[in-house]
């Protein structure tokens, strides 16, 4: 690796430069920690998965029965709060990590990585493609991984600025309350169309299987849920966009305090010449930050309260970053990098500031 690259990717005071030798230590120590815990998979993590997926299920069940005695407040509240948590739990500790591929040992035919189809507005297809291959693996390098800033946001002054993101403090609400949307069409790469890289007949083509499982999403949420409610058609519509809301605010405030916080940086192409595991591995610490909180919110996290440890070891059980998080803090110490952990307060009170300042052409 040149000078140059260098100087671009060792930028924060905080991360210490590591020799070549380090690095391959680096990952040594990384890889060790990440195959002790898979040597230890077995009859517990799956019995986590059964019980989990049971209770999106039951969950989910029992806020939808609630919902259909809408007309009483308190049975409505308690219906919206239910099905939102099993879709939270859904999307994030069952559907994200399953598609990782995390349960494939198991050999259940519900939880493979490869087939599993969550219950969100985008296709589990497209997803596997831009999150499990493009963003873990071009984790932060800007022009690459479509995840910074979701072509709609700037958060780092390494990104061009443009006037329309003045007005993003405003525009980023919506996009809060509507997060499975921006993720359903995130993958269509709308942008090329307008530059001549894209033409109308291969974004239509893209947009086919969205088109299906948008529909079968708003008929089931919106149409057939509603209509065998009879009188009570309205609180259960209702409750029904509530639940959905719940859950796009809960994933995107999660999504966005594991890699948009203050110290979180993003990389040029360029780290990717000759780049070894050692560097990977830096380079998945220093783009990520993780949250501190109880077993029941790292549950509803998916785990992903444990960012670094994720984009470390994506293919590890989500159920095991706890045990592995000191381990990892550790070895960070040791080689002087940051080891990015607050509270959800304090991540989402650095995500906001991104938001509010990078909206203004600030070039630091």
């Amino acid at each position: 690796m040149n000078m140059h690259v260098k100087t671009q990717y060792f930028k924060n005071p905080k991360n210490r430069e590591l020799s070549e030798a380090e690095l391959e230590s680096l990952a040594a120590e990384l890889d060790a920690i990440k195959q002790d815990v898979l040597d230890d998979l077995g009859e517990k993590d799956a019995k986590y998965m059964r019980r989990v997926y049971s209770t999106v299920r039951y969950s989910s069940i029992a806020g939808r029965a609630l919902l259909f005695a809408g007309w009483f407040p308190p049975a409505w509240v308690l219906g919206t709060g239910l099905l939102g948590i099993s879709k939270i739990l859904e999307n994030m500790e069952v559907g994200h990590n399953v598609m990782h591929g995390q349960y494939d040992w198991m050999n259940d035919p519900r939880l493979m990585g490869q087939s599993y189809e969550w219950d969100i507005a985008g296709t589990g297809d497209n997803w596997r493609q831009s999150h499990n291959f493009t963003h873990h693996t071009y984790t932060n390098i800007k022009g690459m991984d479509d995840d910074i800033g979701y072509g709609l946001l700037r958060l780092f002054p390494e990104q061009r600025w443009k006037k329309s993101h003045l007005l993003q403090p405003l525009y980023s609400i919506p996009f809060c309350f509507l997060f499975q949307w921006g993720v359903a069409i995130q993958s269509l790469e709308i942008g090329k169309l307008f530059i001549g890289r894209k033409t109308k007949k291969q974004l239509w083509e893209e947009w086919k299987p969205i088109q299906n499982k948008v529909a079968k999403l708003l008929f089931k949420d919106y149409v057939f849920f509603p209509l065998i409610a009879g009188p009570n058609a309205i609180p259960v519509f209702f409750g029904n966009m509530a639940a959905n809301g719940m859950r796009n605010v809960w994933t995107f405030s999660i999504i966005f305090c594991g890699h948009f916080t203050k110290d979180v940086e993003v990389f040029p192409k360029s780290v990717l010449q000759n780049e070894s595991k050692g560097h990977w591995y830096m380079r998945q610490i220093r783009g990520s930050s993780n949250l501190m909180g109880s077993e029941a919110f790292h549950i509803l996290t998916g785990h992903l309260s444990h960012q670094i440890e994720h984009h470390l070891f994506p293919e590890v059980p989500g159920r095991r970053y706890r045990e592995m998080a000191p381990k990892v803090e550790a070895v960070c110490e040791k080689y002087g990098l940051n080891y990015n952990n607050a509270s959800l307060f304090k991540q989402y009170s650095q995500v906001l500031g991104r938001i509010f300042k990078y909206a203004l052409p600030f070039k630091k």
